[in-house]
């Protein structure tokens, strides 16, 4: 005899029940044959056309990603229970994965690749910072976090509070309005981090995204050890990280690159706290102007570029537009490298994938007229983890080449 489900049931087409068995937890609005009348956000179990259990998640009444799962275990009770134990997996694997040392600042959540959808936390210090897409989240956040926080603290981390980043747009998606503020705590929203020796101010209320980009954390470590003795161009710096990292690790000279005036005199006041300040310099500038300028006045030469671009694409339909763009800010940066050079370069878009970036950079090369030696090959830092069945959760690439 079947055990009745306290859950009501959304309907999946074939098409959708493949989708799902093959591991991916969003199940799309295309694919939803009848949805059962419930609260935006509500748990609702999936089942194929023939009635088979597919697992249970949060329903979007608003959202194309009409369910997105968070269990296909049939006999889960989504109790406090389940969350606490689900926070302490992504703790401890944060623990194995990072190490004590640099637990003080990383990516405690990330949404699907740690069960929990549309949700990320960020630690900075003895702030959390969340930012939440996904409707079902929203609706319980308020049980969930306090959690987050009982799990963090029980293993002696000091967290004064949980600072919101909801000042985005796509939350409209889910049918959810925009917002920033403290939920749990307050104080300054100001705070220090150390990030591979290197100290940095992060400002979790007006910073980018959460405040501070954990995920190239030891790429950037990765361009320390080869900075000794090297001029290094530093482009979209932001606030100087890896600039900072190349200064650290013990480049001649340091130029750090921005379009933003604020971002630029964040670097340069983390210069200053860093005492590098010495040797770097700060240009306000756009990336796309000024490398051909440096070409065409024969500046002083670098012999270590850096790109790290924002992202050029957020979707699909531009993402021949941004392909254009990756390709020229790498072909400017590699036609002013010297033979023998050192190049590193990243793209942080998902819809832009490692197979047609990479063709990008041999196109970019032999437009340039030299040859990549590639150094290393490089993703984002494991606080930010991978999930295969997931290919959201890939998004970034980070090369570095020696230029031949």
């Amino acid at each position: 005899m079947k055990t009745e489900r306290a859950y009501p049931k959304c309907v999946v087409t074939a098409k959708g029940t493949r989708w799902v068995e093959n591991g991916h937890p969003w199940i799309y609005e295309a694919e939803i044959i009848s949805q059962p009348e419930c609260e935006n956000g509500a748990l609702v179990d999936a089942v194929s056309e023939k009635g088979k259990y597919l697992g249970t998640g949060f329903l979007s009444r608003e959202s194309k990603i009409r369910v997105r799962l968070i269990s296909r275990n049939a006999n889960d009770r989504f109790d406090e229970a389940f969350w606490r134990r689900r926070f302490q997996y992504a703790w401890d694997y944060r623990k194995t994965v990072m190490g004590e040392g640099d637990l003080s600042c990383c990516r405690v959540i990330f949404g699907e690749a740690d069960g929990f959808p549309g949700l990320t936390v960020d630690r900075f210090s003895d702030i959390l910072v969340t930012q939440t897409l996904s409707i079902g989240i929203e609706k319980r956040k308020n049980e969930l976090f306090p959690l987050l926080l009982d799990v963090l603290r029980a293993d002696g981390q000091a967290i004064r509070g949980i600072y919101e980043r909801n000042d985005v747009a796509i939350r409209a998606l889910e049918g959810m309005e925009e917002n920033k503020g403290w939920l749990i705590g307050g104080g300054d929203t100001v705070t220090e981090i150390c990030e591979n020796g290197v100290y940095y101010s992060v400002d979790v209320e007006n910073g980018q995204k959460t405040g501070f980009f954990l995920d190239q954390k030891y790429n950037r470590l990765a361009v320390s050890k080869l900075a000794k003795g090297r001029r290094v161009l530093d482009c979209f710096t932001h606030t100087g990280s890896f600039a900072l990292n190349a200064a650290m690790g013990g480049a001649s000279h340091v130029t750090a690159v921005d379009i933003s005036e604020s971002a630029i005199e964040m670097a340069r006041r983390n210069a200053e706290r860093n005492g590098l300040a010495d040797s770097m310099d700060f240009v306000c500038a756009n990336v796309f102007n000024l490398l051909p300028e440096l070409k065409a006045q024969k500046a002083e030469s670098y012999d270590f570029i850096i790109l790290d671009p924002p992202a050029f694409t957020k979707s699909r339909k531009t993402a021949d537009r941004a392909e254009k763009g990756y390709k020229e800010i790498n072909l400017r940066a590699l036609q002013l490298l010297p033979r023998g050079g050192y190049f590193a370069t990243a793209s942080c878009s998902h819809f832009m994938p490692s197979e047609r970036f990479v063709q990008m950079l041999k196109s970019a090369a032999l437009d340039a007229g030299v040859e990549l030696r590639q150094i290393e090959a490089r993703q984002q830092a494991p606080d930010h983890p991978i999930l295969w069945n997931v290919p959201e959760t890939d998004y970034l690439k980070f090369y570095i080449f020696q230029v031949v």
